[in-house]
């Protein structure tokens, strides 16, 4: 069982949605971003996201586009995202942490290098938006057999002829893109989610957590009461993208979660 199994178990014992945050590793800076990601777990963050900056993240919008490029003009590169999982691991060996991105640093890399590099920083799952399931033999089966979940993406698009083969070889949870477009853009509406949730779920017993435009905590309760949790980014990135005090954007985060857990 991994951390996140483990995770979606303690919340449905509990009767608790649950809320998923992304941010990007070394936005604006490491020790910023660092600071921020410890800090998570105590407003209420279920499982963390964690974005690996990449030179052409086609599927992100402007606030995530951005908060990448910050992180790579600071320097960030995938070793130092690996440091950062290890400095927060130091502290907190429970809470879920996902590794998102793009394929690219990881082919550079080297699957089976990276593979063991990330198990043993402490990442547990992986997002790779660029990978699609006719390429499981690339990433997707080696990393389970490594011991990580691999999470894939559904969307408004993957009819019911699609859908099985994106649920093939998906562990830890289902992301479900509640519009279609890139991160940041239109407003989820739970009305439109929750008939696809449902759809999903027909086919399968992973949880299923909607992400892409939830914005506030009042869409954070709505989308989580019609899925198993859901999940922020663009948000939270564009609070941080203010300036503003870790401390202020953890409370904005703490509402968030709030929302989902009143679910």
């Amino acid at each position: 069982m991994t951390r996140i199994d483990a995770k979606f178990a303690q919340l449905k014992a509990e009767g608790k949605k649950a809320f998923v945050s992304y941010v990007m590793a070394g936005d604006p800076d490491y020790d910023t971003a660092l600071r921020l990601v410890k800090g998570l777990p105590g407003a209420g963050v279920d499982i963390i996201e964690l974005g690996l900056p990449f030179t052409d993240p086609m599927a992100d919008g402007p606030t995530i586009q951005l908060a990448g490029q910050r992180a790579l003009d600071a320097g960030m590169t995938l070793d130092r995202t690996l440091e950062m999982v290890r400095s927060f691991r130091e502290g907190d060996d429970t809470t879920p942490i996902v590794m998102m991105g793009y394929y690219n640093p990881i082919y550079s890399r080297g699957v089976d290098r990276f593979l063991e590099q990330a198990r043993e920083a402490g990442i547990d799952g992986l997002i790779i938006v660029d990978l699609p399931p006719e390429e499981d033999e690339e990433l997707c089966i080696p990393a389970q057999k490594a011991g990580l979940n691999f999470i894939r993406l559904a969307t408004p698009t993957t009819d019911d002829k699609r859908l099985p083969k994106v649920l093939t070889n998906t562990s830890g949870f289902v992301y479900y893109v509640s519009i279609t477009g890139i991160t940041g853009a239109a407003e989820a509406q739970a009305a439109d989610v929750g008939p696809e949730v449902a759809r999903i779920k027909a086919q399968t017993d992973l949880p299923v957590i909607v992400g892409f435009g939830i914005k506030t905590p009042e869409a954070s309760e709505r989308i989580a009461g019609v899925a198993d949790g859901c999940v922020v980014g663009s948000a939270i990135v564009a609070e941080l993208a203010t300036g503003k005090p870790v401390d202020e954007v953890l409370s904005f985060v703490k509402s968030l979660a709030d929302g989902a857990h009143r679910a």
